[in-house]
């Protein structure tokens, strides 16, 4: 059997893409909120979907469990917990900017003040434009929404602020 370290069991984690989003990893969404190991080996991952609802969750809890039974972990549980409430503030600073590269406008952080983000533009990805419209709440994925650029005349996706 073998121990991995906190560090390396992180560094493992952090290749599993998002199965929506492959261009950014779990950790890099805030979806791994906890990794522990026990004195045997015993390693429990914690993760906060997206939604309570959201449609890859068995796929992460899978990605997981293979990603971390090649490293050599023989014994992983997947915990999924809801409260707090996933939020897109813990996107890291690196995840924000490939989703950019990617065509997704990365939500702005809100601290817990959505109020004022119903009225803030969202810039275009591609072209940086504030000059933006909203055309549809519900994107192909609960946690997106659908936008048109009116300056570069591109359709574009943005990350739900929650």
């Amino acid at each position: 059997m073998q121990t991995l370290t906190q560090e390396a069991l992180w560094q493992a984690l952090a290749t599993i893409p998002d199965p929506e989003i492959p261009v950014v990893s779990l950790v890099e969404m805030g979806i791994v909120r906890e990794v522990t190991q026990t004195p045997t080996g015993e390693v429990t991952v914690t993760i906060t979907p997206t939604f309570s609802g959201c449609p890859a969750l068995e796929v992460m809890k899978t990605d997981i469990l293979t990603r971390l039974k090649q490293c050599g972990v023989p014994d992983v549980t997947v915990r999924t917990v809801l409260s707090p409430p996933w939020t897109t503030d813990w996107i890291t600073e690196a995840a924000r900017e490939k989703l950019k590269s990617f065509g997704l406008a990365p939500p702005p952080h809100h601290g817990g003040d959505f109020a004022i983000l119903l009225f803030d533009p969202v810039p275009c990805p591609y072209c940086d434009s504030q000059n933006t419209t909203l055309k549809n709440n519900w994107g192909p994925t609960p946690c997106r929404m659908i936008f048109y650029c009116n300056q570069c005349q591109q359709p574009f996706e943005q990350f739900k602020p929650l």
